[in-house]
């Protein structure tokens, strides 16, 4: 658990670092999204066959709810990523004018849904793409997530800043690019789609279905890809 734990704070510290860096002034402009993208990207491959490399609390309360985490891997992971989270803002602060940032003012409905759908979009694809089995083995699972947040950073950031992740969001707070009072938008849109995705993915037993466009009463006869006759 305790290795678990400290890929999940370093996972999540090297995300939100990269996210002040690029996004408080000087920043990396319309490529923002990629940096963050590419260190997602590499911090998935990195730890996931340590702690499955959520770095996000909506994804592991995803996994808990997939049952593939149990209560205490649960709050030890949010633990893990706020307080990485927390980490990184410290060193933001450290090279950048934090004082100059002028906040963002998302809107309450806009914002909410922005974070809500896009949320569910990566959890969704984690899931999919991390847990089930018909993507057993997979190379392209750390590339499908990272373009995941790529993709909805570009799409809705100028109205929400992109989080799709509370401990991201507790990190715009510290670091002043989200006001305080915004907080519970982020919280309650991300941990709301994080439970619906999961919700969706068990209802649809998405997890069990071999990688075939076979019935599920074909399926039973079938074997796995690499399976000797």
């Amino acid at each position: 658990m305790t290795r678990k734990l400290i890929v999940e704070l370093v996972g999540t510290f090297f995300l939100v670092l990269t996210i002040g860096q690029v996004v408080i002034d000087p920043g990396a402009g319309t490529l923002a999204p990629l940096a963050i993208g590419g260190v997602l990207m590499a911090m998935i491959f990195a730890g996931g066959h340590i702690s499955g490399a959520h770095y996000n609390p909506a994804v592991t309360l995803a996994v808990f709810l997939r049952r593939r985490a149990t209560a205490a891997e649960l709050g030890g992971y949010w633990g893990a990523q706020i307080v990485g989270a927390a980490l990184a803002t410290a060193v933001v602060r450290s090279l950048k004018n934090v004082a100059a940032v002028t906040p963002l003012d998302p809107p309450t409905g806009a914002a909410f849904l922005a974070e809500f759908l896009f949320t569910f979009a990566l959890v969704y694809v984690v899931l999919n793409v991390a847990t089930a089995r018909g993507n057993e083995g997979n190379s392209h699972y750390g590339l499908a997530i990272a373009f995941t947040v790529v993709a909805g950073a570009y799409a809705v950031g100028g109205i929400s800043g992109g989080a799709f992740n509370p401990a991201v969001a507790i990190g715009l707070v510290l670091l002043g690019i989200v006001p305080g009072g915004s907080l519970w938008i982020y919280l309650a849109a991300n941990l709301l789609a994080g439970a619906a995705a999961a919700l969706l993915f068990n209802a649809l037993d998405l997890g069990d279905d071999k990688p075939t466009s076979a019935t599920a009463e074909e399926q039973r006869g079938l074997r796995p890809p690499g399976e000797p006759a």
